[in-house]
């Protein structure tokens, strides 16, 4: 059985040679174990090793920490409470992410904890929404590092920028880069999209237990096209508009190449990519190496999953349902493409499923002959079967179409409007309707207004989570599409059995392990599990994702007990076994 590699806390110099550091993270007899060989401030200056008044009182003295921390002693459970009655004080969101970023850096193992233990209330601190406006203020606030910054003006620098992040080659699990160019709903952010990598991985290791020291957070700056940011003094990114076209590909493609070099294990998670430039990039590097896009097909999974375990409530088959997708740029068509891939698994050929979707892009009704990019043409309906329609009405292709399944991921506020939800309800005793826009300020339409407008028949999903609904004496869960349901577990799969690629059947099997894990009948009843049950979820799907892997031929490592290696691949936010050492 493969088991979680060790954290060797050795560093790579720029000639490829290792050199000693402060400290190893390892496991004997099963259990987690820290070999520290700093000493006094050293250790209480990195998060990964700094358990403050956790430490003993022998440990303080082996370690050089007398008269540096209180003297009283206290466990992780003491810790934890006295820090979350701390952040219950702090008055806002932002002034939330910035006391657990603090935290964070402070102590590492504490952060998790924390976390792990109120994951429903704090993952929209550390991740969406409450992270978009962290990203914005980026240069204000900037305090301390985090992540590796590679910019497009130092080609050359790649590799050593990599290496200094102090990873070995097979201490590197996953690496999270984005260019920043589609941050959430914000759009281009430059070099602040580097708190998106952090965020997400930060989701990772709380969801999936993904090992905090076994992660790569990247941004890749190609300049940006924020003119509110070029004219902005303190801007800490590179100055000048975004470069495109060749010198973009080969940035991009020597990152990548570098990165698989050095880290050959790792699977690279590509995030907030332009439509432009994802789809593209995912396509490109999908096939030959282990890439995963979540913006493409941790979205397409999660709303899959939605609209599976919609499905089973309306009685009408997959294969028998009409689907409008409006916004169909990077994740629209990304969701179509694996509901697509359902239809085929439930036996009817790839073009006749493509038949079931009306997608609506910027410009309108995709229809042949019309400006698209390369990865809508799939959808492209015949002129002749649109004839007559005003194309750029979604109210008019509602009353055409007679959909079962209404898919909005457009970021236009308000774009369900009473009068179309109620065209679709009209025809249908229990719509599908997933406005997943976010944050909040862009959702196509409020769930209290969908479940009024359709008599309470409507089965919702978002993208932002909402309270519960009553409605007709009845109390509506509002399941949340929250990537976060989909993107660890299937990390965490990839990782236990060295998978080589992410396939589309990986992604499929995600998409059903989190539908079956919401599986629920009654009055009301959410369509996703909820975000409190992140950890048993992400389990599930790694375990799925992980043998799908196996079935196709892409695993490196095979365990006996796959099971076992999938619980033995979650790390827990517990204190490690302190080893005072004089050198690692």
């Amino acid at each position: 059985m493969l088991m979680p590699q060790p954290s060797h806390g050795m560093a790579m110099t720029p000639e490829g040679d290792c050199v000693s550091q402060d400290f190893e993270y390892v496991r004997e007899d099963g259990e987690e174990v820290v070999r520290i060989a700093a000493r006094g401030r050293e250790v209480l200056a990195h998060p990964m090793i700094n358990f403050g008044t956790a430490f003993t009182r022998s440990e303080r003295e082996e370690l050089g920490l007398i008269g540096l921390l209180p003297p009283g002693v206290t466990n992780v459970y003491d810790q934890v409470k006295r820090i979350y009655r701390q952040y219950k004080t702090e008055p806002n969101p932002m002034a939330r992410y910035v006391f657990l970023t603090a935290l964070k850096d402070r102590n590492e193992v504490l952060f998790y904890r924390l976390v792990s233990e109120h994951i429903e209330e704090m993952l929209p601190i550390i991740y969406t929404p409450t992270i978009g406006r962290a990203i914005e203020e980026f240069s204000n606030w900037f305090h301390r590092p985090s992540g590796v910054f590679i910019d497009i003006d130092h080609p050359d620098e790649i590799e050593k920028s990599l290496r200094a992040y102090n990873l070995a080659s097979d201490d590197v699990d996953l690496i999270v880069v984005t260019d920043s160019e589609g941050i959430l709903g914000i759009g281009d952010q430059g070099v602040g999209g580097v708190s998106i990598t952090v965020g997400k991985l930060a989701v990772y290791t709380a969801a999936a237990g993904i090992h905090p020291n076994r992660v790569m957070p990247v941004v890749l700056d190609t300049g940006t096209n924020n003119l509110q940011l070029l004219n902005d003094d303190g801007y800490l990114g590179v100055r000048h508009s975004r470069v495109r076209g060749e010198r973009y590909d080969e940035f991009v493609d020597q990152f990548t190449r570098t990165a698989h070099r050095l880290f050959p294990h790792a699977m690279v998670h590509w995030e907030d990519f332009a439509a432009a430039n994802a789809h593209r990039i995912l396509a490109r590097y999908r096939d030959e190496l282990c890439t995963f896009n979540d913006d493409i097909q941790g979205t397409a999974a999660v709303v899959a999953a939605a609209a599976l375990s919609a499905v089973r409530r309306s009685e009408i088959p997959l294969t028998d349902q009409r689907i409008v997708i409006f916004g169909a740029g990077t994740a629209g068509v990304g969701i179509s493409d694996l509901l697509v891939q359902m239809m085929v698994d439930y036996g009817i050929d790839e073009q006749e499923a493509r038949k079931h979707f009306w997608a609506i892009g910027s410009h309108g009704l995709i229809v042949e002959g019309m400006k698209m990019r390369d990865f809508q043409h799939p959808y492209a309906r015949a002129e002749s079967d649109v004839a007559g329609w005003r194309r750029h009405d979604l109210a008019e292709v509602v009353k055409r179409v007679k959909p079962t399944m209404l898919i909005g991921s457009s970021a236009q506020p308000g774009a369900f409007s009473e009068d179309v939800v109620r065209a679709m309800a009209a025809q249908q005793e229990r719509p599908i309707i997933m406005p997943l826009s976010n944050p909040t300020s862009k959702i196509e339409a409020l769930p209290a207004d969908l479940l009024k407008w359709t008599d309470g028949r409507a089965l919702i999903a978002t993208g932002s989570p909402f309270d519960p609904v009553t409605y007709g004496g009845t109390t509506h869960t509002i399941a949340q599409a929250n990537n976060a349901l989909v993107f660890p577990g299937i990390g965490l799969g990839v990782i236990a059995v060295r998978a080589t690629k992410v396939s589309d059947g990986m992604i499929l099997a995600a998409a059903k392990a989190v539908a079956r894990a919401g599986l629920s009948r009654y009055s009301g009843a959410s369509l996703l599990p909820p975000v409190s049950e992140l950890r048993s979820v992400s389990a599930k799907v790694g375990f799925d994702v992980a043998q799908r892997a196996i079935t196709e031929g892409l695993a490196e490592v095979i365990p006996d007990d796959l099971v076992q290696a999938i619980s033995d691949h979650m790390w827990h936010p517990t204190y490690p076994r302190v080893e005072v050492v004089d050198e690692v």
